[in-house]
């Protein structure tokens, strides 16, 4: 526990401070990132991928200790630690422009990012309850796409001055973050066992086991795991090389000489602004309170991302391509939302953070495994074959996903059949 006890603030205020807060850091800082690996440091495709590798291990070993403190101690503590570790992070990559540098960055990162997964989610859901959250989610996602715009022009106009200086300011407003959340973040809602009852690791072994003895007794859970690790499977190869793609496989155009991390950042700026309508649009027409609708939406949407994913790998010219690479990004940020309330709905809250912990470690080991074979063959065949690699190994979600909701057809149709054989009936 904190030794500052926080003045007491609406927990939805909070979550959105610190969830679009640190969107609005990601905007300003991974475009130039992205310019920033691949022509400064000058990457090659397996090196890109290798860095995200790193990136993931690191989240796959520490996921689930991190998850459990969370848990077992405190859910705001865990956060507060990861977003000043992730400051550090980027602190310390605007100042190391080489492979090992971005290796470090991300092996950091990645560390402070588990103290956060599955934390903030649990913290919420437990200040506000479930069915309140998954609006909330909505309108940090519509904000964060919206004032990511103005993060995202703020970001091109330092990285023009210096390129590595959207990075460190990114780092420094981690840091605030981090201090408005020691000073005003409340939890109310979760209770940790008190110290006289902890057996520290053990308390964390039982807090362990619960989350994956729920895992195994529900169907629907082991099938998200499913969906999580083929995700994290496609998502490495095309996270890594879909700007590179951009970058190498294409002639920008020449518009007063514009340099690439000024393209970037206004593709960056469109697909913000389209990000923030088709989330609003959404919040105005699905209904997130019911599972059934849910897994029908995110099975749609995964079927238009798989055919984007060729799509992109196959486009001809640069303004196909670009309109395309909108869409994947719009489509993966509708999925986020709705995934999030989805695999909320199914969790006990006594172990909410362990078991989100382990659907995103499933998701880290899909990225480990599936990243280096992606790169691989962007460094032997090209990046277009390895981006349509990447396209066809996310398609057996769907797969996952029509068994999931033919599943919820079967649970509905017996519980309606329960309701009519339970009436009393009626003597004329």
């Amino acid at each position: 526990m904190f030794s500052i006890h926080p003045r007491k603030r609406d927990a939805r205020n909070v979550y959105l401070f610190f969830s679009v807060g640190m969107s609005i850091c990601f905007s300003m800082s991974f475009l130039v990132m992205m310019v920033f690996t691949i022509q400064t440091v000058g990457l090659s495709p397996i090196q890109l991928v290798l860095a995200g590798t790193a990136l993931e291990i690191t989240i796959f070993i520490s996921e689930i200790p991190t998850g459990i403190i969370a848990d077992v101690y405190s859910r705001r503590l865990s956060i507060v630690i990861g977003f000043f570790v992730i400051s550090a992070a980027f602190v310390f990559q605007a100042f190391s422009p080489t492979f090992v540098g971005v290796l470090l960055f991300n092996i950091v990162w990645g560390f402070g990012y588990t103290f956060t997964s599955g934390a903030t989610e649990a913290w919420i859901i437990d200040e506000i309850g479930t069915e309140e959250a998954g609006g909330l989610f909505l309108r940090s996602s519509r904000l964060s796409s919206l004032l990511g715009i103005v993060a995202s022009i703020t970001g091109i106009i330092l990285a023009t001055l210096l390129i590595t200086l959207p990075i460190l300011v990114a780092g420094l407003l981690f840091l605030v973050i981090a201090i408005g959340m020691v000073l005003y973040m409340p939890e109310t809602g979760f209770h940790p066992t008190p110290a006289e009852e902890r057996s520290t690791f053990g308390q964390m072994a039982d807090t362990l086991r619960a989350g994956v003895k729920l895992i195994r007794v529900r169907p629907m859970l082991l099938s998200i795991l499913g969906i999580g690790l083929f995700v994290g499977l496609y998502s490495e190869g095309f996270d890594r090389l879909g700007d590179a793609h951009l970058l190498r496989s294409f002639v920008l155009p020449d518009f007063h000489g514009l340099p690439p991390v000024v393209w970037l950042g206004a593709l960056g700026l469109v697909g913000n602004l389209v990000n923030g309508i088709a989330t609003r649009v959404m919040e105005k027409r699905l209904d997130m309170k019911r599972g059934q609708t849910l897994a029908r939406a995110s099975f749609a949407l995964s079927a238009l991302l798989v055919a984007s994913l060729f799509g992109f790998a196959l486009a001809g010219n640069f303004v196909i391509a670009v309109v395309i690479n909108i869409g994947i990004g719009t489509i993966r940020t509708l999925l986020g939302p709705i995934n999030t309330t989805w695999i909320n709905q199914h969790i006990d809250s006594s172990v909410r953070a362990t078991v989100i912990s382990l659907t995103s470690q499933v998701d880290a080991f899909g990225q480990i495994v599936g990243g280096p074979p992606v790169g691989f063959i962007g460094e032997r065949l090209g990046i277009r074959a390895a981006l349509m690699c990447s396209g066809l190994i996310l398609s057996p979600v769907l797969y996952l996903y029509s068994r999931i909701i033919r599943a919820d057809n079967r649970t509905a149709a017996a519980a309606a059949m329960a309701v009519v054989q339970v009436q009393p009936s009626v003597e004329v």
